[in-house]
């Protein structure tokens, strides 16, 4: 009885946070948006939209795509020594995973791209999920620099006083966080290779739970754990990390010329970084819709009217909602799995843990 009650509860609480949250965070950013563009003008909206120059749009959604495929190939860098896999399969997974967390809740991307590889490549989820892993932080760390440049070089426009330290702060505690994730990552490989460590028996204790399927995991973490061992790869890594924000700065850049906007080049660079921080906040407080409403308030910030910007933000994920969804669903039709194929990997991994 007590057994089915603390099923039950928790059956209720994972609903809650599943559905719940996300409902109230949906009213939450809907408010915000209200208020944000109480004073729009829906005919100049509606006609900015309607007389968009498409050529830039195109180069918006050739450069949304291009940014993911620079991923992949920098994701491919870190993958090297493991497997040597092709930019345009760990492309498809990134894109792939993008789109099925937007149709279906999966959780992270990173937990659906590395089961596509491992299950398309042969190799254990655990260690491609620690390649993803790094991935990230390193993307983190050039973020972070991005954002302290950004916030220290005192050419952008309109913002002052708290936003900009409050952009420096963050980056500085960005900054510090995935470096500290990073070398905590790297210093726990050694420990793994010693069955009596610390960490290696709670990942021993993780496996063992896993009924048989998780046999192995402590290697597998390990050997995912991984630096390219050729400079060049190294320095290709780090390099594209930092091309691929310069690539996502443009975004408004194109979505801007198409609606006749055009900002200082620093500003490109604070509309991203400010987005981004405002999508990882809202996240962390369960609230949909942040880089809306983050790069809403940068664009007012920046002096761009209302209906411009809004069109901007429209255009930009709008964009990056279709071409996910469509890449993705095209990249697994192509590998033979389907969504449901995906969702029952989600809930094996998720009873795994």
């Amino acid at each position: 009885m007590a057994t089915a009650k603390s099923t039950t509860a928790g059956n209720g609480a994972g609903l809650f946070f599943r559905w719940a949250l996300p409902v109230i965070g949906a009213a939450v950013a809907l408010a915000t948006l209200f208020w944000l563009y109480r004073g729009l003008d829906v005919s100049r909206f509606l006609s900015a939209v309607a007389t968009a120059h498409m050529g830039w749009l195109v180069m918006l959604a050739a450069t949304i795509l291009l940014e993911q495929l620079t991923r992949g190939w920098k994701w491919r860098q870190i993958l090297f020594d493991l497997k040597p896999i092709s930019s345009v399969r760990l492309f498809g997974a990134i894109m792939a995973g993008y789109g099925l967390a937007i149709l279906v809740p999966l959780g992270i991307s990173p937990l659906v791209r590395s089961w596509l590889i491992a299950r398309l490549e042969g190799l254990r989820m655990a260690s491609v999920l620690m390649t993803s892993a790094i991935e990230r932080f390193l993307d983190g760390i050039v973020f972070a620099l991005l954002a302290a440049f950004v916030a220290l070089a005192g050419r952008i426009p309109d913002v002052d006083g708290d936003v900009r330290t409050g952009l420096a702060v963050a980056g500085g505690l960005n900054l510090v966080l995935f470096s500290g994730l990073l070398y905590l990552l790297f210093i726990g490989r050694s420990p793994l290779g010693d069955e009596n460590a610390r960490v290696s028996r709670c990942i021993d204790w993780l496996g063992a739970r896993g009924r048989g399927r998780l046999d192995g995991l402590r290697q597998a973490v390990r050997d995912g754990i991984v630096w390219p061992r050729d400079r060049r790869r190294q320095i290709g890594a780090v390099l594209a990390s930092v091309v691929m924000k310069l690539i996502a700065a443009t975004h408004f850049l194109w979505a801007g010329l198409a609606v006749g906007v055009i900002l200082a080049p620093l500003d490109y660079l604070f509309l991203m970084i400010f987005a981004g921080f405002a999508l990882v906040l809202a996240r962390f407080v369960r609230v949909p819709g942040g880089f809306v409403i983050g790069s809403g308030f940068a664009l007012k910030l920046l002096g761009v009217p209302d209906e411009q910007a809004l069109a901007m933000i429209l255009f930009n994920h709008v964009f990056t909602i279709v071409l996910m969804v469509t890449v993705g669903l095209l990249f697994l039709w192509r590998s033979g799995i389907d969504i449901r194929q995906a969702r029952e990997a989600e809930r094996a991994q998720e009873a795994g843990d």
